[in-house]
């Protein structure tokens, strides 16, 4: 089977500091997208591809609010329709339009919905909450990975990977030696680790600024379609946090958002979202360098395991228990997938049908 790549979705497509005025492109889902800002700084995606002769639009020139094609000129306004055709005489032909799609700014990330435009409601956008409540901070970055995205989410998913591939930074033996409880709750999937009365690593000591054991926990939370929010932190042993519970000592969350380009290809956004330290932006800065290295250690495996599966279509991913969390997240996204799919083939059967009519007997 190919890879499922959910249409009826909201994707992050890109940061907010990426799209300005000028045009923006990047491919969600295998559908090429330009970006822009308008005037009042509102959101514009469009199909990138002039419905002329097909130049990406995010060639073209910006007028104010519009986007003229930078081959023959046919000017575009900011929904999509003709506004000057490129010969400046002719009649504006009003039924050439490019398509637009649904677009949402939050949690500093930008959101596109490229599937069914009736479907997209702004409410089922993934609850980035740490990313947007005071009393917290958020910051990160991008990297483009040559991988199926679900390759990401399985490596989210499943953090034992840190004690041999980021044995240089955040990795800690302490993590192959706690048990995992992993939970499914509705389509989303959790993946709890607790580490009591362990030594902390350098980060964290730092973090909560005193010596002495602490008890440690990650939280892998995989959310529909494809993101993955990952709670960490550590109190002072016996203080009294628990895994459920745990908001007296230093706290972060990892923000994953992946989103697919193309089958083999993906999206990745990744931040920290943290409640200790938050008006100090040289940290701010200092950490995201600091994780954007440790994502670069993940890139390297993850494009290499991709081609490795491309070199060896003979052979299949194994799961065992450490894999738990990402095979469930595949089984939400391989469901879900399927009765998009279904609703497509109903509703192109129905177009189909020819329309039955009464007749009417002759007076």
């Amino acid at each position: 089977m190919s890879t499922p790549i959910l249409k009826n979705q909201w994707y992050v497509a890109a940061w907010d500091w990426e799209v300005d005025r000028a045009p923006f492109a990047r491919t969600i889902c295998g559908v090429p997208v330009m970006f822009y800002r308008r005037l009042d700084r509102t959101l514009v995606a469009m199909h990138d591809a002039c419905p002329h002769r097909l130049l990406p639009l995010s060639m073209g020139i910006k007028e104010r609010d519009n986007i003229r094609c930078r081959y023959h000129g046919l000017l575009l306004d900011s929904h999509g329709g003709a506004v000057e055709m490129p010969l400046k005489g002719d009649k504006v032909n009003r039924a050439i339009c490019a398509t637009t799609y649904p677009v949402e700014e939050r949690h500093r990330l930008i959101w596109v919905w490229v599937g069914d435009v009736a479907k997209a409601d702004p409410a089922k956008i993934p609850d980035f909450w740490p990313c947007s409540t005071p009393g917290w901070t958020f910051d990160g970055g991008y990297y483009h990975i040559k991988c199926d995205y679900r390759l990401c989410i399985d490596n989210l998913m499943d953090l034992t990977h840190e004690t041999h591939v980021h044995s240089g930074s955040i990795g800690q033996p302490e993590i192959m030696e706690s048990p995992l409880v992993t939970e499914q709750k509705g389509d989303e999937i959790f993946v709890s680790r607790w580490m009591p009365d362990i030594d902390a690593p350098p980060f964290w000591r730092n973090a909560l600024g005193k010596g002495g054991n602490v008890d440690r926990w990650q939280i892998c939370h995989f959310l529909p379609p494809s993101s993955v929010l990952i709670d960490v932190g550590v109190a002072p042993a016996g203080s009294g946090a628990t895994v459920d519970n745990h908001d007296d000592g230093v706290r972060g969350f990892v923000v994953d958002a992946l989103t697919p380009e193309t089958e083999t290809t993906s999206h990745y956004f990744w931040g920290l979202a943290r409640n200790f330290d938050i008006a100090d932006t040289g940290f701010t800065a200092r950490f995201k360098a600091q994780q954007g290295g440790v994502f670069l250690e993940d890139v390297a495996v993850l494009e290499a395991q991709q081609r490795s599966i491309e070199a060896n279509p003979a052979m299949k991913l194994r799961a065992y228990n450490i894999d738990m969390g990402g095979t469930k997240a595949r089984l939400v996204i391989d469901r879900l997938w399927k009765a998009e799919q279904a609703a497509l083939a109903n509703a192109e059967a129905a177009r189909a049908r020819p329309v039955r009519t009464r007749a009417v007997a002759a007076e």
